[in-house]
């Protein structure tokens, strides 16, 4: 459509309404403040994000630190385990070689009074903790005193108490004595020579001793 101009004058342009200094000082302070909050809160933002990486960054650390040291503690067990596992074997190899070695011991010292007396040999030997008790067979009756005062000189053996002496017929025509015998193993061994070399009172006068009726 096609405007014609027929007055031939131009035709008033429309007035621009003033804006009012006052409300554009407050859109502008508007502005401002907008702005400077959201300066603020993404500082906020940031930092606060920032404080949540680094706090999630330590729980991973602190997660894999637990399961290193998990780890290790059951490392720990398993050795202690072991240990104690070895340890066992030591002390019974220890308490095997102390009872060999003690039972060695017990021999030898009880072999070494018998070969010292005539017409006596032994037929058993029981050993319950430190205490023996012998059996054997004896030619007479001084035989067995004087096994008695060996076991005391020995310095090895305490408490030597006969328990029975007896005529027995173990060969015919022959004059023989079952006798049986307790004693205590002494705690520490005297050095060779040092030996006792009196018997305890008593312990060549055997008791309960009975000959031929």
């Amino acid at each position: 459509m096609i405007r014609i101009n027929l007055l031939g004058q131009a035709r008033p342009k429309a007035a621009k309404k003033a804006v009012p200094l006052e409300a554009t000082v407050q859109v502008i302070f508007f502005l401002v403040a907008v702005g400077i909050a959201l300066v603020v809160l993404g500082s906020f933002y940031f930092s606060e994000k920032r404080d949540l990486d680094a706090t999630n960054a330590k729980i991973a650390s602190l997660k894999a630190e637990r399961q290193s040291l998990q780890q290790v503690k059951a490392d720990v067990t398993q050795f202690e385990q072991q240990k104690q596992t070895l340890q066992t074997r030591i002390d019974v190899i220890e308490q095997l070689q102390k009872n060999r070695t003690g039972a060695q011991e017990l021999l030898q010292q009880v072999a070494n009074t018998v070969v010292r007396v005539d017409e006596l040999w032994l037929t058993s030997l029981t050993q319950t903790d430190n205490a023996i008790e012998i059996q054997g067979d004896a030619g007479s009756i001084n035989a067995v005193a004087n096994f008695l005062t060996q076991l005391q000189r020995s310095g090895y053996f305490n408490q030597i108490e006969i328990k029975e002496a007896k005529e027995n017929d173990v060969a015919k025509g022959v004059e023989t004595f079952a006798f049986s015998i307790s004693a205590a193993i002494a705690q520490a061994t005297p050095p060779p020579g040092q030996a006792q070399e009196k018997p305890a009172s008593g312990a060549s006068k055997p008791a309960n001793a009975r000959g031929r009726s």
